[in-house]
C-alpha cells in the first residue's frame, strides 16, 4: 500500500518569532487534514485509530497550514508559538494524539511553571493546545478525554494599561519634527485615542475607501464587527497630514505598501514592533513611568469614557466589542486610587454626621 506524504516546512514552527514564519508553509483544508491523517493509518480503519500514530506536533503543523489558508494569520502565529514550546517540552520525543492525556498536560504545565513562564502565558499555550486537540476530536481522530480539565486556561487581570487624559494631552504637546519617526508614532497614538481606541492593526489596514465624507467606516480585523466613526477635526488633521506620504497605496497611512495578504501581514508585524519601540522612546521623553504600547490608547479611551459616566453599553459599542463582558475586563483594571478616593468620600460622609472634619484634598 502506498503512503501519501504530507509536506511541511518546519521552519514555520522552529522560528515562530520570524515575521515570515507564519506564511512559509503550504496550506491545507480541513478535508486535506483528514486525508493526511488517513495516510498515517490504512484508510479502511476507523479514523480514531489515526490518533494512535498521528503526532500532536504533526497535527499542530497541519492546523497552522489550514489557518493560514483561511488567512487567519494571528491564530496561525499563536499555534506556531505553542508548537515550538510543546516541541521543547517533548525534547525530540514523539507523542500521538491519543497519548495526550491529563497526566502529560500536567507535566507540561509543571515544565512551564518551573521555567518561570507567567500564568497568563501558560494559559495561552494550554488554550491553543486545547483548541487543536478539540479539533482533532471533531474530526474523529481521537476520542475526547478532557486532558486539560486540571490546568488553568483562564486569563488573569493584568496591570492597568490605561493612561490619563492629562498624559495624552502632554504627548500631543510634544515638540517633534514633522516627518520624524517619533512624530509619526505619536500621531498614530493620538489617532487611535481620538477614534475610540482603533486598534493598530485596523489603523495599518485602513483604506482610503474607508473614509467617506465625514465618516470612517471599517470592519474590525479581530471580529469583523463593522464600525462607523465621525471624523472630528483632530482626526481629520492627522489624516490630512499623512495623505501625501500614503500616495500610491490604497491605505490611509504610510504603514503598509503590499496588497497581497501574506506580504501585507509581514509588513504589519514589522510596523507593529517598530511602533511599540517608538512609543517606549516617547514615554522616556515624557519622563513617565507609564508604559506606552499600541494597546494604551484603546484602554485609555475606555477608561476615560467610564470616568465620564458613559454607560457600559455605549463604551462597548464604541470599542466594537461583541460582548459587554469584554468591556468589563478592560475596565476591571481601574487603578485602586480611584476606588480608594470614592471610599474616602463615602467614609467622610459618615464621619461628618459625628464630627465635621476637613476633607483630604487629594480626593477632591
Amino acid at each position: 500500500m502506498t503512503t501519501k506524504k504530507v509536506r511541511f516546512d518546519t521552519s514555520a514552527v522552529a522560528k515562530p518569532s520570524h515575521p515570515a514564519a507564519d506564511c512559509t508553509v503550504r496550506m491545507l483544508s480541513g478535508s486535506e487534514i483528514r486525508d493526511a491523517a488517513s495516510a498515517v493509518h490504512p484508510p479502511t480503519a476507523d479514523l480514531c485509530a489515526c490518533g494512535e500514530k498521528l503526532s500532536v506536533l504533526h497535527f499542530l503543523r497541519l492546523r497552522i497550514e489550514e489557518r493560514q489558508r483561511r488567512m487567519h494569520f494571528g491564530t496561525a502565529r499563536n499555534y506556531a508559538r505553542t508548537a515550538a514550546s510543546f516541541a521543547r517540552f517533548l525534547a525530540g520525543r514523539e507523542l500521538s494524539l491519543r497519548e495526550l492525556t491529563d497526566e502529560v498536560v500536567g507535566r507540561y504545565n509543571i515544565y512551564l511553571i518551573e521555567r518561570g513562564v507567567t500564568r497568563n502565558t501558560v494559559s495561552f499555550y494550554m488554550r491553543n493546545l486545547r483548541a487543536v486537540y478539540n479539533h482533532a476530536v471533531n474530526l474523529r481522530l481521537v476520542e475526547q478525554t478532557h486532558p486539560f480539565r486540571n490546568v488553568y486556561t483562564g486569563v488573569d487581570r493584568t496591570r492597568n494599561r490605561a493612561v490619563g487624559s492629562e498624559l495624552v494631552a502632554r504627548l500631543g504637546r510634544l515638540d517633534l519634527p514633522p516627518g520624524d519617526a517619533l512624530c509619526f508614532a505619536r500621531d498614530l497614538f493620538l489617532f487611535s485615542f481620538c477614534t475610540r481606541g482603533m486598534a493598530f492593526v485596523d489603523i495599518a489596514y485602513l483604506r482610503k475607501t474607508d473614509i467617506r465624507g465625514d465618516c470612517i467606516r471599517y470592519a474590525r480585523h479581530k471580529t469583523g464587527q463593522p464600525l462607523s466613526i465621525r471624523i472630528e477635526p483632530c482626526i481629520r488633521a492627522i489624516l490630512d497630514r499623512y495623505r501625501p506620504a500614503a500616495a500610491g497605496t490604497p491605505y490611509a497611512f504610510p504603514i503598509l505598501t503590499a496588497t497581497e495578504t501574506s506580504a501585507a501581514y509581514r509588513e504589519y508585524l514589522t510596523a507593529l514592533n517598530l511602533h511599540n519601540r517608538q512609543l517606549r522612546r516617547l514615554a522616556a521623553l515624557l519622563h513617565t513611568e507609564c508604559r506606552l504600547t499600541s494597546y494604551t490608547p484603546r484602554h485609555s479611551w475606555a477608561t476615560e469614557a467610564r470616568n465620564h459616566h458613559i454607560p457600559l453599553s455605549v463604551i462597548s459599542a464604541g470599542l466594537g466589542h461583541t460582548s459587554e463582558r469584554t468591556t468589563q475586563i478592560y475596565l476591571a483594571t481601574l487603578g485602586n486610587s480611584v476606588i480608594d478616593c470614592a471610599n474616602r468620600r463615602i467614609l467622610e460622609l459618615l464621619e461628618t454626621t459625628a464630627a465635621p472634619q476637613e476633607r483630604s484634598p487629594e480626593c477632591v
